[in-house]
């Protein structure tokens, strides 16, 4: 089909231009990336930053935000549990670095896990609220992940 014939048996007159097709899939793709490599980039230092900051609560004291139930469950030891909590996070960012199609959905998970406790703590259900959407987002990098992944090897 040459670059001004009907697409598919259209009228005289009736042009398909395969190069405007050619610029919406590469406009398409290069979104995709873009999409992809903010999300990769935000869920690789995100959880590094957070993780790091359990060990010296620069941006906030994280202990407040764990419920009574896990502080019961951990018998009290709420600050060593929030190090152990930030040990997770780095190693979930570096993951997102090295594996996104995998570590994606572990920080969805994660995150949903964070959610839960938020609910069981008065006054934070703006947070849980916040941590929703990013998990949405971790699971959209989960999903362009395999499409950048297929597309590139």
């Amino acid at each position: 089909m040459s670059a001004h014939t009907p697409a598919h048996g259209g009228s005289a007159g009736t042009t398909y231009d395969r190069p405007l097709a050619d610029d919406l899939a590469q406009s398409t793709g290069r979104a995709i990336n873009q999409a992809y490599g903010l999300l990769k980039f935000t869920f690789t230092i995100a959880p590094i930053i957070v993780g790091l900051d359990k060990f010296f609560d620069k941006l906030v004291n994280w202990d407040h935000y764990l419920s009574g139930f896990l502080s019961r469950l951990v018998g009290g030891h709420d600050h060593q549990f929030m190090m152990a909590v930030g040990v997770v996070e780095i190693v979930a960012g570096i993951g997102v670095a090295l594996k996104p199609r995998i570590f994606a959905y572990v920080v969805a998970a994660w995150l949903w896990g964070i959610i839960i406790n938020l609910l069981l703590v008065p006054g934070y259900f703006d947070i849980a609220l916040r941590d929703f959407g990013l998990s949405l987002a971790a699971l959209a990098l989960g999903r362009l992940s395999s499409h950048v992944h297929a597309h590139t090897h």
